[in-house]
């Protein structure tokens, strides 16, 4: 049996099943297009006591839990959804380029 499959056996209702549910067409997602969400960009984390927090100053330096150069965390509604590296958007904006896709098993 091939695993080849064409666009018409896509979206066509009667063919394959995902698990959860037929598959859908572009066109049947526009109804969430405009649906806003949160994107956070996780440069790393850090554990200290509160006394130590309440310690800090202005030019204080708090040490992360990552390396320079390591793939930062991308959060879209607080569920990680891929990696990055930061990068200058114009000359004071920063951005993230995604390099990697974090694919998690979602049981609902």
């Amino acid at each position: 049996m091939s695993n080849d499959m064409n666009l018409t056996e896509l979206n066509d209702p009667s063919g394959p099943v995902a698990e959860s549910g037929p598959l859908r067409s572009p066109r049947d997602l526009e109804a969430v297009y405009d649906i806003p969400v949160t994107v956070s960009a996780v440069l790393g984390k850090a554990t200290m006591q509160v006394s130590q927090l309440l310690k800090l100053g202005r030019g204080a330096v708090v040490e992360l839990d990552r390396k320079l150069g390591e793939s930062i965390d991308i959060y879209v509604n607080n569920r990680l959804v891929a990696r990055g590296e930061v990068v200058m958007v114009d000359d004071n904006r920063l951005g993230v380029t995604m390099t990697e896709i974090v694919k998690t098993d979602r049981a609902i």
